[in-house]
């Protein structure tokens, strides 16, 4: 079978295309920038096809799922750094692009990373054990979950008997490999001692999603002929208590964990004046703002996720646990001199 991987540069993307070249069932080509690093595939990047282009430009994609059967979608601009324009490019029109491409050149089935952001209501609260019933929220936190929404839902309506598309929703993918994820953010504020205890004494749960069971879902949905039209969530087998968590693997790093607990009126100005500033495009388009709503809801909202649906249409089960993700995780960290090294660069 002949498979495209979008985002290959990235954490999933990476992960996934090693996934696949380890099993010898496939034959795999990537969609990269000729800048794009791509050392992480390891010996893995010997064994895919280059193809050279940008998820902007439409002969690029023409060229890129020529021969295609199965398109697994993983670029995105996910952090909160950019402007509304630059997140409808990238998040929606070039997945539009991408569909068409793929379906006109007869790619058989389309794999859409997406994620439980698109489902988070402005003005919502926790999301204890939701199934994919849930609806699209009224108002969004922020344009990443407004535009994964917008092509999630794209995806999902270009669906036909011909052309199978789904969507696989996982939720803060961690993992050894992770350089700059919510995770790795989260202790590298800890580690300088920034990171504020937002839990406010309350248990806040979380559905996380190791990398390799992501992998695993995406292989899978991507064999099956029940996911088509459907999204899914997909997540770990444990349940989170996110800051109890946070505070196990600062601990076991060497730091305090966070204890500093601001008044809830205050971080809510703070926040306000924040989102004002990033509306002006030149701090948008160069940096990610230090806090937001969407960070504070992530953090104060308990948010897990039902993952039956997954299990029944294509058979998903996690193959990773929690200990011993996270010994490979810490393991993982030691060899990249820790979490403040590893995190120096990001913006």
């Amino acid at each position: 079978m002949k498979v495209l991987v979008t985002g290959a540069s990235g954490f999933l993307g990476g992960a996934l295309v090693r996934r696949l070249v380890a099993d010898r069932e496939h034959e795999v080509s990537i969609l990269v920038r000729r800048t794009s690093n791509l050392a992480d595939l390891g010996d893995a990047r010997d064994q895919v096809k280059l193809v050279y282009g940008d998820l902007s430009d439409p002969d690029s994609l023409i060229a890129a799922t020529s021969g295609i059967d199965v398109v697994f979608h993983s670029a995105a601009r996910v952090d909160e750094r950019g402007t509304r324009d630059q997140f409808w490019a990238e998040n929606v029109t070039a997945t539009e692009r991408l569909l068409e491409s793929a379906r006109r050149n007869g790619a058989a089935r389309f794999v859409f990373i997406s994620s439980p952001s698109a489902m988070m209501d402005y003005d919502g609260g926790d999301q204890l054990d939701v199934d994919e019933s849930v609806p699209y929220p009224r108002r969004y936190l922020n344009l990443y979950s407004e535009t994964k929404a917008a092509a999630e839902r794209a995806v999902l309506a270009a669906n036909t008997t011909e052309f199978s598309t789904c969507a696989l929703r996982p939720r803060a993918i961690w993992g050894a490999g992770d350089r700059s994820g919510p995770i790795v953010r989260l202790l590298s504020r800890t580690a300088v001692g920034k990171l504020p205890d937002l839990s406010y004494g309350r248990d806040i749960y979380a559905s996380l999603c190791h990398v390799d069971n992501i992998v695993e879902a995406c292989v899978k949905a991507a064999s099956s002929n029940a996911v088509g039209g459907k999204a899914y969530f997909v997540a770990d087998a444990e349940r989170t208590n996110v800051w109890r968590f946070l505070g196990q693997v600062a601990t076991q790093l060497g730091y305090e964990p966070p204890t500093r607990q601001p008044n809830p009126r205050v971080l809510h100005a703070i926040v306000t004046a924040i989102e004002t500033v990033w509306r002006i495009p030149f701090i948008a388009t160069r940096w990610s703002p230090p806090l937001s709503r969407y960070a504070v809801a992530l953090m104060t909202r308990s948010a897990t996720y039902d993952t039956t649906a997954a299990t029944r249409d294509f058979g998903y089960q996690p193959i990773v646990d929690r200990e011993t993700g996270l010994a490979g995780f810490l393991a993982w960290l030691e060899t990249q001199g820790g979490v403040i090294a590893l995190t120096k660069d990001v913006r």
